[in-house]
């Protein structure tokens, strides 16, 4: 079981490295290029961090597991990554900066329970991953909104008051808000998928065997063994989705779910923010967890982002409203040219408030050579 999870955890290090690998030659500008070295570089350790564990600790097992992380690859179709988000494209640097928020996110909240591991080289081992982490969801919040501010600034300089009028919105060479909310679906809704099923008796066994822990467990106030507590579950039952009571033990992925969920809507909060400052009547939101899901209670069904339920039919028809349809990702793509000057920014995103390390402006952060 123990090794079993770090070798989960090794697979998406790679694999999120591999799923950005043709970024760099879009970089919308050189302080962006360099902040995706730098989550390269960390994913990069933290696969290192997971492989030595496995080497050191698990014998002939946990070097052909390790062995096994080498020949695995992003979205393979013999070979595919373990944990299906982390075998989907990563096309441009919308998609690059939802997946650091979001999906780098799963990786914070599963970090934390394994830092609460009784299993003391994993649990140091993950506290320090977790102060690199923090990097990369800063990269994904602080992206996209810069990319919300850019969108927000063309509108008004427009003077374009529906954010919903997305011919005129791109015809100005920006992402448009609707656009930025079908990405968002997609990416929260793979990164709900990682957290497994509602109910699992995997993750009570990781707990009472002390491999596992809650987020922020030493701040919960209970006895921490959960073996009378109970906690609601969404389930689907007699076709409504409802909360069901379920034993703690059981219900341990839907809290860490619950936990990723609210850490989330502190970003959409500033997003939100920065578009009602500009005077528009639009809302970034979280889809229902009942939406565009592959994995737990909902696997089996169709819904639409407010949690209405509908039928195959309804969902092929009108599914291009609530997640990104291939005009759209050509739309992105189109924008996706590279900037390279010191202080230059593609047209598509705002300057960051402050540069790295509070460089100038004009920074040179990446040397190119041609």
């Amino acid at each position: 079981m123990l090794r079993r999870l770090i070798v989960i955890q090794g697979d998406t290090e790679p694999a999120s490295v591999e799923q950005q690998r043709h970024l760099g030659k879009t970089a919308p500008s050189l302080y962006d290029l360099r902040n995706l070295f730098q989550v390269n570089v960390e994913e990069g350790r933290h696969l290192w961090a997971m492989v030595y564990l496995l080497q050191k600790y698990f014998g002939r097992d946990g070097r052909e597991e390790a062995d096994e992380l080498l020949r695995r690859r992003s979205g393979d179709a013999d070979s595919p990554r373990m944990l299906g988000a982390f075998n989907e494209a990563t096309p441009d640097w919308l998609s690059f900066f939802m997946f650091t928020y979001f999906t780098d996110r799963d990786g914070k909240m599963q970090l934390h329970s394994l830092a609460q591991s009784g299993f003391d080289p994993l649990s140091r081992t993950c506290r320090f991953m977790l102060t690199e982490e923090a990097h990369h969801m800063f990269v994904g919040e602080t992206g996209i909104s810069r990319i919300v501010q850019r969108t927000c600034e063309a509108m008004r300089d427009a003077g374009i008051s529906d954010p919903n009028d997305i011919s005129r919105v791109r015809a100005l060479g920006v992402i448009d808000l609707p656009t930025i909310q079908k990405k968002l679906n997609l990416h929260y809704t793979l990164s709900l998928d990682l957290f497994g099923s509602e109910v699992s008796t995997n993750a009570a066994n990781a707990f009472n065997a002390g491999v596992k822990g809650r987020f922020h467990e030493t701040q919960i106030k209970d006895d921490h063994r959960l073996q009378n507590d109970t906690y609601p579950v969404l389930k689907l039952v007699n076709g409504e989705i409802k909360r069901v009571d379920e034993p703690a033990l059981t219900a341990l992925n839907m809290r860490l779910r619950d936990d990723y969920t609210q850490d989330c809507m502190k970003g959409l909060l500033r997003w939100n923010k920065i578009i009602s400052q500009a005077g528009y009547d639009f809302k970034l939101t979280l889809p229902n967890v009942a939406f565009h899901r592959q994995i737990g209670e909902f696997k089996d069904i169709r819904a639409t982002p407010d949690g209405v339920l509908i039928d195959d039919a309804t969902w092929n028809k009108r599914k291009s409203e609530w997640l990104p349809s291939a005009a759209d990702g050509d739309f992105v793509a189109s924008l996706m040219t590279p900037v390279t000057e010191p202080g230059e920014y593609a047209p598509w995103i705002s300057p960051p408030k402050v540069g790295i390390d509070n460089k100038p402006g004009d920074f040179e952060y990446v040397k190119i050579e041609t």
